[in-house]
């Protein structure tokens, strides 16, 4: 079988089906709409273009309500065996703390309390089960106040409710509150530095499918292994790569390469030599061994 080359080698095609954009959400669709229309204008494009694949799939890292804004990154194609990994990132969103009586003197001070484990159960409308569990608040920091408003910059662990925390501030506040406007700034390792919207995503099909132009396309699409940024690493050989692709873990002797220091049952990803991800894996042996397991699979990419 053939591998993947390079990252920034890729073709458009080879781009759309195995890449990420960071997309700025909209208010009005829920994230599964946003995803399901980029899919479909990415299969649309394909069959058009006479490719020789198309992609059926398409998901988003971390579900967005309906008016809640920003950074939705959106994987394409074989991108979306890649989701696990944000469930290891931080977010970061800023919000509009609606008070329902005036804001106290000692508002910093109250929600700065905040910060560190907290105890939350998901709302009655979540998907997930109704059970306390703790998320991590890494930074909770008041931006602006007015008399009954505060906006704050919060910094927090993957499926963390920003909502019951907005609830559970105003508690603590001595006002009640509930929250007001809501905007995603980062989900790791993507911020809003680099987002961009619907209409940049459809711009750049459009000036491939058009004007044969790939450019703007190469601008608005990261290559799938961008999102792997911030996950330990290991390097093995072609052959190792080859075996992976068949269902095999990797074991000691086609390891080229390996991050320092990295901890037993922590997810990695396997690269090739040229930068092309084959896997996630669970960390579980010694590299350096001259036989052995060490990672165990968890998503193949190839």
């Amino acid at each position: 079988m053939s591998l993947r080359g390079p990252p920034e080698e890729r073709s458009p095609t080879e781009l759309l089906t195995f890449g990420v954009v960071n997309l700025d959400k909209p208010p009005g669709p829920s994230s599964h709409q946003v995803s399901g229309w980029l899919r479909d204008a990415v299969d649309e494009t394909l069959v058009q273009r006479d490719a020789d694949t198309t992609i059926d799939r398409a998901a988003h890292a971390g579900t967005l309500d309906p008016k809640v804004t920003g950074c939705l990154p959106v994987m394409l194609g074989d991108a979306t065996r890649l989701a696990p990994v944000f469930l290891e990132g931080a977010k970061e969103y800023v919000a509009v703390l609606e008070c329902h009586a005036p804001v106290p003197a000692d508002a910093e001070s109250v929600v700065a309390e905040f910060e560190g484990p907290i105890y939350q159960k998901p709302p009655r409308k979540s998907a997930v089960s109704r059970r306390l569990r703790v998320r991590e608040i890494y930074d909770l920091e008041v931006l602006e106040a007015e008399e009954r408003r505060l906006l704050l910059r919060i910094r927090c662990e993957s499926g963390t409710y920003i909502r019951k925390l907005c609830h559970d501030l105003g508690l603590a506040l001595g006002t009640g509150a509930h929250m007001g406007h809501l905007r995603r700034t980062a989900t790791d390792p993507f911020d809003d530095r680099t987002l961009h919207s619907a209409h940049d995503f459809l711009d750049a099909l459009a000036f491939w499918l058009e004007d044969d132009d790939p450019d703007p396309l190469y601008e608005v699409v990261d290559p799938a292994e961008r999102i792997l940024e911030g996950i330990p690493s290991v390097v093995i050989a072609d052959s190792a790569a080859r075996e992976v692709a068949e269902g095999a873990p990797v074991y000691a002797p086609g390891v080229l390469d390996a991050d320092d220091d990295i901890e037993r049952d922590t997810l990695v990803a396997c690269y090739t030599p040229n930068g092309a991800a084959v896997c996630l894996g669970t960390f579980v042996g010694d590299p350096e061994a001259d036989s052995g397991l060490v990672v165990d699979l968890e998503r193949v990419l190839v």
